[in-house]
């Protein structure tokens, strides 16, 4: 037997306002993002925003549906939109911002599993890693790569 760690390293701001331009013009597309969502059961809004590695940013919000789950989460919204409309673009960060009745959490709310999954498919294929910029009213969390929230992601997949 072995037994081994997983360390992950990431940045803690303070706020947003501590982030470089780029990340923080990012990282408010996504806030701006959480006004779209269609989330009348729940009452979170969730916004993402993709920067490109063309200089496009695609934003997405999540969408809600009676018939759970047929919903989608704000991040899978923006990746797949972004795969669609500039199949060769390389996603090179994703911002995501959540509100709750009206006000930005306090804490920061991750990717679920399956976004996660998504967003690593997409930075294996552009075969840069995908800054996640993670934004509340508390602090801001930025992970260097999307690996960083799934270190143990379905690679294995091709036959």
């Amino acid at each position: 037997m072995q037994n081994k760690q997983l360390n992950i390293c990431y940045q803690v701001y303070q706020s947003g306002d501590e982030l470089p331009a780029e990340w923080q013009s990012l990282l408010q597309k996504a806030v701006e993002a959480t006004g779209s969502a269609y989330a009348p059961y729940s009452n979170f809004r969730v916004g993402a925003a993709i920067l490109l590695d063309n200089g496009e940013v695609v934003c997405a919000s999540n969408q809600e549906n009676a018939a759970y789950p047929s919903g989608l989460c704000a991040e899978r919204s923006a990746c797949y939109y972004a795969g669609a409309a500039y199949p060769g673009a390389k996603m090179l960060a994703i911002a995501v911002a959540a509100c709750h009745e009206g006000k930005l959490t306090e804490t920061p709310t991750y990717p679920c599993g399956a976004c996660r999954q998504a967003l690593v498919e997409y930075e294996e294929r552009g075969g840069v890693p995908m800054t996640v910029i993670v934004g509340s009213a508390g602090r801001v969390e930025v992970f260097g790569s999307v690996k960083a929230l799934l270190p143990f992601y379905f690679d294995n997949l091709e036959g």
